[in-house]
């Protein structure tokens, strides 16, 4: 992965406009909170292969910290966080953000082909 480029993955998100994709979002501080404080709250949200058609994409920010949205016919689909992009080799869009020790906090990925389990 390499650091958000705002016009790249602006560019990306377009690529799906009006079309039938999968989504994966994922957001978490993981397991590893309650380890180092015991009064931690853990907190996560995880949607795989969720089949949805977005009229408008945007993302925002800077620095290392962005939003993307994605605009449906009855809401939307954000993710915020992310500062990290990539293309794979299956033409999906994957964007996640780390935290200051590389642990995943948010993943919005999105493909044209249902995600594998």
């Amino acid at each position: 992965m390499e650091p958000i480029d705002i016009n790249k993955v602006q560019t990306e998100l377009e690529r799906f406009l009006n079309k039938d994709v999968y989504v994966h979002l994922e957001t978490t501080n993981g397991a590893y909170a309650s380890h180092f404080d015991e009064k931690a709250y853990n907190v996560g949200a995880f949607i795989r292969n969720a089949k949805v058609n977005y009229n408008h994409a945007k993302i925002v920010g800077s620095g290392n910290a962005f939003r993307v949205g994605l605009k449906l016919d009855l809401g939307w689909v954000y993710a915020e966080g992310v500062s990290q992009y990539e293309v794979d080799e299956k033409n999906r869009l994957l964007m996640a953000g780390h935290d200051r020790e590389g642990r995943l906090m948010v993943a919005l990925e999105i493909s044209e082909t249902p995600f594998k389990n």
